[in-house]
Formats: C-alpha cells, structure tokens, sequence
C-alpha cells in the first residue's frame, strides 16, 4: 500500500508536529538572521523529543494494571511510540532541509549519510515487525474460536468444550513452534517496499545486501533487503543501527552550528523505536541482553529516553519474561489465558455441573478481553509500521536529492 494511503491513527499526531513547526517558523521568521533561525528550530525540535519522550515514560509507567506480574508494553502503547517517531521524524526532516547548503559541507554531509544508512537497516525491522504482527493475529485466530465456543449463549456442552479444548492445544503447538523455529510467518518473505510505489514515484527498488551501504541518490532506492531471511538476526540488525553511535564531538557541533547533535538525536531515536519493536513483537534472534545503548545525560531527552531502555530491558530479564514470545501485554495475556484455560477444560468431566460451568465461564473473560484488543488494535498498528517504512524511504529519497544537488549545483 503506497504510504499516501494511510490514514491511521499517526496521521492527526504528524499534522500536529507540522503545525508546532508552523508556529515556530511564524517566530522566527521575525527574528533577524538566518543563524537565530536555525538555532531556534534545532532547540524547539530537541524539547519537543525530550517532551514525547517524558509522555511516553509517564504513559508506560501508569499503563500497568498494578499487579506484580504486569508487562509495561501495552499494543495501545506501542502505537503511541510509533506516532512519536513519526512527528520527531517530520520535525528533523524540516530542520534537515531549512539548513540549506550547510547540509552538503563536512561533517554534517557524513553525519546525515551515517543517519541514512542506519535508517535503511531499519527497515528490515520493520519487515519483520510486521510479519510479527501477522503471527499475533494467527494467534488471535485461535483465540476467537476459544472466546465463540465458551461464551455460548446457552448451557455449555460437550462439543463446546471439546472444540476450545482442540482450538488451545493447536494454539500452543503453534506459539512453540514458532518460537523454537526462531522465525516469522514461515519465511513468507513480504516486504511494504515490493511492488508499491512511494509518493515520489520512485518505484524500481533494488535489492542489496543488509549491510546498508549508501544507495543512489534520487532516481533510485536500494533497500537493505526485501524480506527477512532465514539466517537474519534482529539483534544483530540493531547492533548495526547502534553501533558506533556516539555523540558529536564539540567541534562538529560548532562547525555545523548545532545540527550535528540534531542528527545525533534522530539517530539514538531511531535505535530505541526499532529496539522497543523488536522487544515488544515476536522477532526472530531478538537477544535484547545482547543489545548495549546509552547517550549522555546533557540531552535534555535523554533521561527519559534511558529511563524506557532500563525498564523495559529489566523486564526482558525477569524469569517469567524470557520464556515469552515478546514483551508486549497483550502477548503474555494470550499465553496466560490459553494455559489457564488448558488447564480448566482438561479437568472438565462430564456432565457439566453449573459450578464448573461457571469456573469455565468466569476464565474466559480476560481471554475476552485480549480477543478485544488484538482485534481493535492489529490493523491500526501494521498500518503505523507501513507508515513509518515508506516514511523512512521518502525522508531518505529526499534527503539524498538534497545532498546531491547541494553537491553539484546547476
């Protein structure tokens, strides 16, 4: 689906970043010189980033249901980190390309190129989340045929009993199988990038090894790969985006009148995002522990930003997260709910007394309600990842093209 098409939920979170940065362009545009200008973009888009990031912290840590045992991924808060990305990414997409030809001078030419290609590994992250997201729903599938056999309208017999039991024994077959394959969807080997077209036209994609090297600028946009194979590693994908991030040195930061650290800032952006994915919806390899990020404490965003890496890498370690198939609530709610129920429907005899009628009736409702979620909350949310896939190629499209013509002038 081209990226024009999207109307999730990102869409009114994006126009709200434009319309900060509108605002902000109005101030300063009555400012004199073009220096204050820059300078007054580059420091209202690194508190806007620090203000997203203290929101998602504050959203995470009251999203819990209070309980020991509670995961801190909500789906709900899943979407909200994505439509995060999407506006920081609008707003240093704008500051990128009102720096004019400061864009093309050394260092920020190789810091930008060094975002670019992080940015094209990132998009095999996407991919996979995305075929994660398709593992969820066949998960989902199952669950629904338990949720229609045990909330009957009327007494609960044999065949209904029979029927979830059969549905939760295919269902964990399944979820162990996936798991222990360490793969997605069987190697479907679908991409958002096959096949669609972004809003630039830019249609014949090549294929190129994951190492991300720099494509061609303009004409054409080689993606790091079409589909995630079957020796890829999600947390050797982001050792990649990771590695070598560090902050820009003082210099770099007075010679490119602050925008070094703009860059730096995306950069340590689009790490988490895709390390929050991978942690949170089934990947293939994920090996968070292996994972290592830190950024100086001078960014007024980093606090928070490391505050969410340390907690959500803690809840990877805890005994009863590591079996898990990911961090996010809903996922462990699935688990649960089909072991419980496992459990009641096996010690089932018949004929049903209304007791045990009414335990089985009562362990169904939190199945219910995950039933509920996924099925709200999965289509909005691949919608978001696509978003951010074809937002990332025409970010980086556009980003090349500048570079391009800032370097050979008509």
């Amino acid at each position: 689906m081209p990226a024009t098409d999207y109307q999730g939920s990102s869409a009114p979170f994006a126009s709200l970043g434009r319309s900060i940065l509108s605002i902000r362009r109005d101030q300063i545009h009555s400012m004199d010189g073009h220096d204050a200008s820059c300078n007054l973009e580059l420091e209202s888009f690194q508190r806007h980033v620090a203000d997203l990031f203290v929101d998602l912290l504050n959203s995470l840590a009251g999203g819990g249901d209070g309980a020991g045992d509670a995961i801190p991924i909500p789906l709900a808060w899943i979407r909200k980190l994505l439509d995060s990305f999407l506006i920081c990414l609008e707003e240093f997409r704008v500051v990128l390309f009102n720096s004019g030809p400061a864009i093309a001078r050394s260092p920020l030419d190789r810091l930008v190129a060094d975002f670019f290609d992080r940015a094209v590994k990132a998009l095999d992250v996407c991919n996979a989340v995305r075929d994660g997201v398709d593992q969820i729903r066949r998960w989902h599938k199952h669950l629904d045929v338990v949720r229609v056999a045990l909330t009957s309208s009327g007494s609960l017999g044999e065949g209904h009993i029979r029927r979830a039991r059969k549905t939760l024994t295919d269902l964990t077959i399944l979820m162990l199988d996936e798991k222990e394959a360490g793969s997605v969807v069987n190697h479907r080997n679908r991409s958002f990038g096959r096949s669609n077209r972004d809003q630039h036209g830019h249609g014949h994609h090549r294929r190129s090894s994951s190492s991300g090297s720099a494509g061609s600028s303009g004409g054409h946009f080689r993606s790091s790969s079409w589909s995630v194979s079957r020796t890829w590693s999600a947390a050797r994908q982001l050792q990649a985006i990771g590695g070598n991030l560090t902050a820009p040195r003082p210099n770099e930061v007075t010679a490119t009148g602050g925008l070094a650290s703009a860059v730096f800032t995306m950069n340590a952006v689009l790490f988490f995002v895709m390390w929050a994915l991978v942690a949170a919806i089934p990947c293939q390899d994920r090996g968070l522990a292996g994972v290592h990020f830190s950024v100086p404490r001078g960014f007024a965003w980093a606090a928070p930003l490391m505050s969410l890496y340390e907690k959500i890498l803690e809840e990877s370690k805890r005994k009863e997260r590591r079996n898990s198939s990911a961090l996010m609530k809903e996922i462990y709610q699935i688990e649960r709910c089909s072991q419980q129920l496992a459990e009641i429907t096996d010690a089932v005899q018949f004929p049903l007394g209304e007791e045990k009628e009414e335990e089985v009736r009562e362990g169904v409702q939190e199945l219910v309600q995950v039933c509920s979620t996924l099925k709200d909350g999965l289509d909005p949310l691949e919608r978001q990842v696509r978003e951010v896939f074809h937002r990332i190629v025409r970010t980086r499209t556009e980003g090349l093209d500048c570079l391009s013509k800032s370097h050979n002038p008509e």
